[in-house]
């Protein structure tokens, strides 16, 4: 059985420093693609309060055996308390791509 891909969203506060944030892990094996979509505005609630700041949404494709050593990595090197991560399954896809993305992170 091949390892499903998964896509993984998380937001980063500084555009400037996402850049190496996305490079590290795509350098460390834990990705293989790392999409950086800039000017996402985010509402949300954090301890009690509504705020709304502008972030990137980073798009990380990888592959469920490598998702818990991206999570720790993350977790290692986001500067927030409670960083975003959230996998979802690549149910279809280009299967030529899909195969890339597999052969692209390091076990």
């Amino acid at each position: 059985m091949t390892d499903p891909v998964l896509l993984c969203y998380c937001t980063y506060p500084d555009s400037a420093k996402s850049a190496g944030f996305a490079r590290t892990l795509v350098e460390e094996g834990l990705a293989t693609c790392v999409n950086r979509l800039p000017g996402v505005r985010s509402t949300y609630r954090w301890q009690g309060k509504v705020s709304t700041d502008v972030e990137e949404l980073l798009l990380i494709k990888t592959t469920a055996a490598r998702f818990e050593a991206l999570k720790a990595r993350v977790l290692e090197l986001h500067p927030y308390e409670l960083p975003e991560l959230i996998a979802v399954p690549v149910e279809r896809g280009h299967e030529a791509y899909l195969d890339w993305v597999r052969a692209g992170v390091l076990i």
